[in-house]
């Protein structure tokens, strides 16, 4: 059995049931919007974002479950998924996960259309079961990636990027959606307080370790979804590039600056950049935080009682870090 499918079996039959509800979350009375949205369906990932709805829901409330946590995986799901199409079209992208993506299919105003179709969607769904703690967890998590993408291309530009506006910028893009995911879990089973405050930061913890393994993905040669360099080839200033910048020479750091800036298409000087940031430390800087934050992940579930569910979780944080895509 393969990790995911390990991660899933507790809540199998649940995310059986959540495919059905999510694709009658979709529906619409235009033809081309349901064209649209089955393809988009038949291209899903591996749907991390519905499993931690669900495992923290059963984690948190001794395996009972109701309605609002289908809805909360949904909406969760539907906005994802928005944010997902909105950003091939910002990106210019034509592929996601090897598939053309929606917009080299139907075009950009397509492609922006059914993005605010989705993200309709997935605010209904949370107003007409006035669900509002719920639709208030998503909403957070909306405004904080604008803010994070924003806030990474105002500092692009001057590759002025601190490590404190790094982890600021990659929680607020990558950590908050995952934060929202394990807070929506809690609160869609009417956890207290504290739980739901307890994972929102457990959520948060993983998604930035998340994104830093993500970051490593760049300085390695293994089989991923993107090739090496590419992080550097868009002037993208992750973690082992940042330490290492912090930690070299007045004459390095003018030459990796000069590098990024204004030679990221040039392989050999792209290659010279990725083996000093090697040479210096800069990968094992980058794992060690790593680890720090997948600690603190799994030191957080230690405060709930052993469970099948809270045993996927441990898995999903190792397998977050361990992963080889």
């Amino acid at each position: 059995m393969n990790i995911i499918a390990q991660i899933k079996q507790p809540i199998e039959i649940e995310m059986e049931i959540f495919e059905r509800k999510f694709l009658e979350s979709m529906a619409s009375k235009v033809p081309l919007l349901n064209r649209i949205t089955h393809f988009i369906v038949r291209r899903k990932g591996k749907q991390m974002r519905p499993m931690f709805v669900f495992l923290v829901a059963k984690m948190v409330s001794k395996g009972n479950f109701t309605e609002r946590t289908y809805r909360g995986a949904s909406i969760i799901e539907l906005i994802h998924t928005a944010t997902l199409v909105h950003d091939d079209v910002v990106d210019d992208s034509n592929r996601r996960r090897g598939f053309f993506s929606l917009n080299a299919l139907w075009k950009n105003k397509i492609a922006v259309l059914v993005g605010d179709y989705l993200l309709s969607k997935g605010l209904l769904l949370s107003i007409d079961h006035d669900d509002f703690d719920i639709l208030k967890l998503i909403s957070i998590a909306v405004r904080e990636m604008s803010e994070g993408e924003l806030l990474q291309i105002e500092k692009a530009r001057n590759l002025d990027i601190t490590e404190a506006v790094y982890f600021e910028i990659i929680r607020q893009k990558t950590a908050t959606l995952i934060a929202a995911c394990c807070g929506i879990g809690a609160t869609s089973v009417n956890a207290s307080d504290d739980d739901i405050a307890n994972m929102r930061t457990f959520g948060e913890l993983i998604g930035i370790a998340f994104q830093i393994k993500d970051d490593l993905f760049d300085y390695t040669d293994d089989k991923i979804g993107k090739p090496t360099g590419i992080d550097i080839k868009e002037q993208k200033m992750t973690l082992p590039l940042i330490y290492t910048l912090n930690h070299c020479g007045k004459k390095d750091k003018k030459w990796l600056i000069n590098s990024v800036k204004n030679h990221n298409k040039d392989k050999k000087r792209v290659k010279e950049v990725i083996a000093f940031v090697k040479d210096n430390g800069g990968m094992e800087y980058t794992i060690s935080k790593m680890k720090e934050y997948q600690e603190k992940a799994l030191e957080l579930l230690n405060n709930y009682p052993d469970s099948p569910y809270k045993t996927s979780l441990q898995t999903m944080v190792n397998y977050v870090i361990e992963r080889k895509i």
